[in-house]
């Protein structure tokens, strides 16, 4: 397994369970954007010289062409690695295996005209990157992404990623002019009220989303769409996919929709 030790450049808390970090990049790496990574720590000084490092999938928030890797995580109290990661500060080193893998490409979607990013919690972190990514802008005429999560406060990363993204004079240029026009982000939450409060498969269902934004529905001719979340929630959006007659695709045999099978702890 090829590792690569890189430094931890900035960490952000956004909640008491959330939070995310920039680390320098390996030179030679190379991914597209909506890729995963196997991220670790180096064994401390008290562990067996000879022990493994303990590595889990973490999707890679940054765009592939910034200089930089940001990655979006979960606090677990008791997680292996979390527990751990959590701690992390700049200046500190972390491990990365250089060998990126993922479903949410692109290029395993058929051409369309709207673009669905469904997430929830944590799953937001491939979309922070297939946003920044000008492909996305050339290949759509609208973007939509929904968040869910329990609570406002779990939104904040989200939120500040399409403000930054508003206000960044570089990104703009380089997406080109007016492609954040195509942009449509749809928060929601679950358990606290906030301006769309729901399940989106529940929203979904009851054609509230639809209503809202002003669109028609679902539909294999025009929709296409990429689904990051928990197993339950990727199961159950399959299956609300397939029931608008959409099919999931691969690289290999793109269709109209993908999910991502990778979770972190």
């Amino acid at each position: 397994m090829e590792l690569a030790t890189e430094t931890v450049t900035h960490v952000k808390h956004w909640t008491d369970s959330l939070f995310s970090f920039r680390t320098s990049r390996p030179d030679s790496l190379r991914f597209r954007s909506g890729e995963f990574l196997m991220l670790g720590l180096i064994p401390g000084a008290d562990k067996d010289a000879q022990q493994k490092p303990l590595m889990r999938a973490y999707s890679i928030a940054s765009p592939e062409w910034s200089e930089e890797l940001e990655f979006y995580s979960i606090k677990v109290p008791n997680g292996a690695l979390t527990s751990q990661l959590q701690h992390v500060e700049p200046g500190d080193k972390i491990l990365l295996k250089t060998k990126p893998v993922g479903t949410l490409l692109l290029d395993a979607l058929l051409p369309g005209e709207r673009l669905w990013l469904f997430a929830t919690g944590t799953g937001i972190a491939p979309f922070a990157a297939i946003l920044r990514d000008p492909e996305t802008y050339r290949k759509y005429d609208k973007i939509i992404v929904t968040h869910t999560c329990r609570e406002v406060a779990e939104l904040n990363y989200g939120k500040h990623l399409i403000h930054s993204m508003q206000h960044d004079d570089t990104l703009l240029e380089l997406l080109g002019k007016d492609s954040l026009d195509k942009l449509v982000y749809y928060p929601n939450t679950t358990r606290e009220h906030s301006t769309n409060t729901g399940r989106i498969t529940t929203l979904i269902r009851n054609k509230t989303v639809f209503s809202d934004l002003s669109l028609p529905g679902i539909s294999p001719a025009t929709d296409r769409a990429m689904i990051c979340g928990s197993k339950e929630f990727n199961i159950e959006m399959r299956s609300l996919l397939e029931g608008f007659d959409l099919q999931e695709g691969s690289r290999s045999d793109p269709k109209q929709f993908v999910l991502e099978k990778a979770f972190i702890e």
